[in-house]
């Protein structure tokens, strides 16, 4: 399975076409979105293309047709985190890398344990590393660039394209 992370996509609906052909022609199996959507045109495009979509809100996720419309035609919808199972791997979603430790948290162990990756947007810049045998994926902001990751669950592994590098 091949998954297309984008993030913080802030109504740049010019960016969001071309990373969803890509995904379209890449015959992309799943998007997940970390958030910061913006405006309900950027939720409408990215579920325009009928590739299964799984989001959380971001903090610039005001107004309240964003959560509607991605409540009602997502795959997969909640306001702060997200944990899926997608072909057999554990993801983690969540908009500010800050609420890791919130969100999946277990007694006193690691923020991701049990998780195979932990995607977060937010800080508009593209981070990947491990830690304790998770991956932690942020893959830029969207608004400014052509800014994306791949995940390929088949390889175990990501790759980015990311244009303001």
């Amino acid at each position: 399975m091949k998954i297309l992370i984008i993030s913080d996509s802030h109504g740049n609906i010019t960016n969001i076409k071309s990373v969803m052909e890509i995904a379209r022609k890449s015959k992309m199996d799943a998007v997940i979105h970390a958030g910061d959507w913006n405006t309900p045109e950027s939720a409408e495009t990215v579920l325009s293309y009928n590739i299964p979509t799984f989001t959380v809100l971001g903090n610039a996720d005001i107004a309240p047709e964003v959560e509607k419309k991605l409540k009602t035609k997502s795959k997969k919808f909640d306001k702060n985190f997200l944990v899926l199972d997608l072909a057999g791997k554990k993801i983690g979603v969540t908009h500010k890398p800050s609420d890791n430790n919130s969100f999946f948290k277990k007694g006193k162990s690691f923020a991701g344990d049990g998780l195979d990756l932990i995607v977060n947007g937010h800080l508009h810049s593209k981070l990947y590393e491990e830690e304790k045998g998770t991956r932690i994926v942020r893959p830029g902001a969207l608004v400014s660039a052509i800014n994306f990751a791949v995940y390929d669950t088949v390889k175990d592994e990501v790759d980015f394209i990311n244009e303001d590098d």
